[in-house]
């Protein structure tokens, strides 16, 4: 009797849209217009990061 495992890349391809939310806040961050756009860029760009790692973590199970 074979048994096989059946990996997923959902980990790898959530963990990439949270990463490009991260950059995107990133470059409000840098080229917001005014400094509440500059926070809020640095709030989602930490948020996305935080959820990158938590989602590689998540799926790994």
């Amino acid at each position: 009797m074979e048994t096989e495992t059946l990996e997923s890349d959902k980990a790898i391809g959530v963990s990439l849209v949270f990463g490009a939310f991260a950059v995107v806040g990133a470059g409000f961050m840098l080229a917001g217009a005014s400094q509440i756009v500059m926070a809020w860029g640095f709030a989602l760009a930490m948020a996305a990061a935080t959820l990158s790692v938590v989602a590689l973590q998540a799926f790994d199970a």
